[in-house]
């Protein structure tokens, strides 16, 4: 039913000849450009086109809304219907998109056929899966209908194997000792957040959440997850095991790209666009999750929200090249608050500590010659993040 009407709908949206911007994705990047689109050119036709059903969510809260008790509709801001009629466009839910077509400017959906004037791809990332992630065993939770999917199978006091120890491993872990359940986090690095923490506030990162229950296997891997009397036997590296009700893979993130590269568009860690967010071809754009621009990948809210504003401007007539200052991370771990803007890949230099107090850490990461290229703020030290972002080199300049 659902499909039929995305149906008659792209045929009268063909027949009309109003192509218009067409935006492939209803995550937050999808909505954030709708929005902004709208308020530059009230007049502009927009199609969103969603492969799900197209609510509107923030998915930053799947890592810390089993604490406060959330069930998955309750994180839901919006309905489809109901971001139709707010920013005034038309949006297909259900109707997931099998291949652009550029040379004709028209999308092949299940659906039907869509064309475009302009096409944005807003696909987002998906996360990355293991060679040992058996299907029947291993969660992974990085969409509403995950969320949900990984609540229902959680159960009071259940035991939760989290493998990986970066910032969604990290916050799962907080969320979910926080909840009652007993967490084991499996980390292939020595510390959690190794990749953008000085040692340090890894080591603090693993204090505090030792403090609600958690416990660590650090420089360790995972070869192989196998059902037991109870549950599931992960086997590690070295034949010791952890014992669980659920496994959570957090492993990391890979953006989505298939789309774009089977459209003959440059790929890498994302799909390649330009400071305009333009690919190869004018008439197609990306952002967020699934971009990558000038080498930068950034699955992050701050950015994405500025790429939507700087394409925004570009497809209302007003071409503005993208800008982003440094944009620090917030890492939603309660148990030890932390604020990061990690240094550029690749940086010479070192972590130096300007303070570290059990109520607060303040940790900057300078050049040889003494520049600030990055820092990390544990505790009552995170109100120094605006003061600190200040004197550190924008992410893209003007």
């Amino acid at each position: 039913m659902q499909q039929d009407m995305a149906q008659d709908r792209i045929q009268a949206l063909a027949h009309a000849g109003e192509a218009g911007v067409v935006i492939v994705g209803a995550g937050l990047a999808g909505y954030t450009l709708a929005k902004e689109l709208r308020k530059l050119a009230p007049d502009q036709a927009i199609t969103l086109v969603s492969a799900d059903a197209g609510a509107l969510y923030s998915k930053p809260m799947l890592s810390n809304a089993l604490a406060q008790g959330h069930a998955a509709q309750a994180l839901v801001q919006a309905s489809a219907a109901q971001q139709s009629e707010r920013l005034g466009i038309r949006v297909m839910a259900a109707c997931p998109v099998r291949a652009i077509h550029a040379s004709a400017h028209r999308l092949e959906t299940e659906a039907g056929d869509l064309p475009y004037g302009q096409l944005v791809l807003a696909l987002g990332a998906r996360p990355r899966r293991p060679t040992w992630a058996r299907d029947d065993a291993v969660l992974s939770v990085n969409h509403l209908d995950d969320y949900a999917r990984f609540r229902e199978r959680l159960q009071p006091g259940s035991r939760v194997c989290i493998v990986g120890a970066g910032l969604v491993g990290c916050e799962f872990a907080n969320d979910l000792a926080a909840a009652g359940h007993a967490v084991t986090v499996v980390n292939s690095a020595a510390l959690p957040l190794a990749n953008i923490l000085p040692e340090a506030l890894g080591h603090r990162v693993m204090t505090s959440l030792s403090g609600l229950g958690v416990d660590w296997h650090c420089d360790q891997a995972v070869i192989g997850v196998e059902p037991d009397a109870s549950g599931w036997r992960v086997v590690l590296r070295g034949g010791a095991a952890v014992h669980a009700d659920l496994v959570l893979s957090a492993v990391g993130l890979e953006a989505e790209t298939g789309l774009a590269r089977s459209a003959g568009l440059a790929t890498g860690r994302g799909i390649t666009v330009d400071r305009h967010l333009a690919t190869a071809d004018p008439h197609i754009h990306a952002l967020g999750d699934c971009a990558e621009v000038e080498n930068l990948w950034l699955p992050y809210v701050l950015p994405l929200m500025q790429q939507a504003r700087s394409l925004a401007a570009t497809l209302a007539g007003q071409p503005t090249a993208l800008t982003l200052p440094a944009l620090p991370v917030v890492v939603k771990t309660p148990a030890c608050p932390l604020v990061v803007c990690p240094p550029p890949a690749g940086a010479q230099g070192a972590w130096q500590a300007h303070q570290d107090s059990p109520e607060g850490a303040e940790y900057v990461f300078t050049n040889p010659d003494g520049a600030a290229l990055g820092f990390a703020l544990a505790g009552s030290a995170c109100a120094k993040r605006r003061q600190w972002a200040g004197r550190v080199p924008p992410l893209l300049g003007g």
